[in-house]
């Protein structure tokens, strides 16, 4: 499901054009601060709450420096700070409504220049994963999801597992290229929930 869908995403989409133009350049030619600069020069007409998605914090910031590949001891300490940042729904229920769930795993919505104020975000999980062996639209950056519950018995911890992971994936992986969902606030409680539902439900098409 891509730690940098509203912070970093313009960031990693911009880095990735300069590190094109820069691929004949030896690294040395290649000045930190002068690429913070052109980032941040280049989204300084965008509205405020956009500007401020170019601002790293610390674990965009180390896994930008090491370019996704921190040392041991650096990706012990994302993902130790990061699993400080898991919050639980306070009822105890990790399980919603797994057709909800896929609505959502199906919407690319959200975090958009022409999105309105009423746009309800979706995950866009299907944008990296498969999910359902009827859908035949899926990236494959992440690794395919079908079975996701039935594979792990619909273990209660494994669900508790997944909605840390949906929440926050770097707090499972280091570094991880799985957007921050819950930690960001791009998807609600009750939207991840739905979704833990599509991943566990014994009925949802993902299990079938």
């Amino acid at each position: 499901m891509i730690n940098r869908y509203l912070t970093s995403k313009p960031r990693a989409v911009f880095l990735a054009a300069l590190a094109l133009a820069a691929i004949a350049q030896p690294a040395s030619a290649v000045d930190p601060a002068a690429i913070e600069k052109a980032v941040k020069e280049t989204w300084k007409s965008a509205p405020a709450d956009w500007q401020s998605r170019v601002e790293q914090d610390e674990t965009q910031r180390i896994c930008s420096e090491t370019h996704n590949a921190p040392s041991a001891e650096q990706a012990d300490a994302i993902v130790k700070r990061e699993t400080a940042t898991i919050v639980y729904p306070a009822d105890g229920v990790l399980i919603g409504d797994w057709k909800a769930g896929e609505a959502i795993a199906q919407n690319g919505k959200g975090g958009r220049f022409n999105d309105g104020p009423d746009t309800v975000n979706g995950g866009n999980c299907y944008a990296c994963h498969q999910l359902s062996r009827t859908e035949v639209s899926y990236g494959t950056l992440g690794p395919s999801l079908l079975e996701y519950g039935k594979q792990r018995d619909y273990a209660a911890d494994a669900v508790k597992s997944a909605y840390a992971k949906v929440f926050n994936a770097q707090a499972a992986l280091a570094c991880s290229g799985m957007p921050r969902f819950g930690y960001h606030k791009f998807l609600t409680e009750q939207q991840i929930k739905d979704v833990i539902a599509y991943l566990f439900d014994p009925e949802s098409p993902v299990n079938k």
